[in-house]
């Protein structure tokens, strides 16, 4: 499935790189939402992969962190649909051929 991951699937990805950031700093959800302004709900839920955080958060993570937003986001690229004419539209499989999950 060279490198990409279905789009659904990106909050769980960045999830687990939240997860393993935190753990790896050593605190525990609410100190990680101290430190972030957030939460600790707001970590839970991204790090379970049932919230796609918003720019703004993913950057008060980073910092919290004190890592690279880019780590966060390692493994999660999107799909980028086909273009399309104004007025027109198109419906494409979320599965991507060729993978072990498609």
């Amino acid at each position: 499935m060279d490198g990409r991951i279905r789009d659904q699937d990106a909050a769980e990805r960045l999830g687990q790189n939240v997860l393993t950031a935190r753990r790896r700093a050593g605190f525990s959800q609410e100190e990680l939402g101290a430190l972030a302004g957030l939460h600790r709900t707001e970590i839970g839920f991204v790090e379970g992969g049932r919230r796609l955080p918003r720019a703004d958060t993913l950057i008060k993570l980073s910092s919290a962190l004190g890592v690279d937003a880019g780590e966060l986001l390692a493994g999660v690229h999107w799909i980028v649909p086909a273009p399309s004419r104004p007025g027109h539209f198109s419906i494409r499989s979320r599965a991507l051929r060729g993978g072990a999950n498609a």
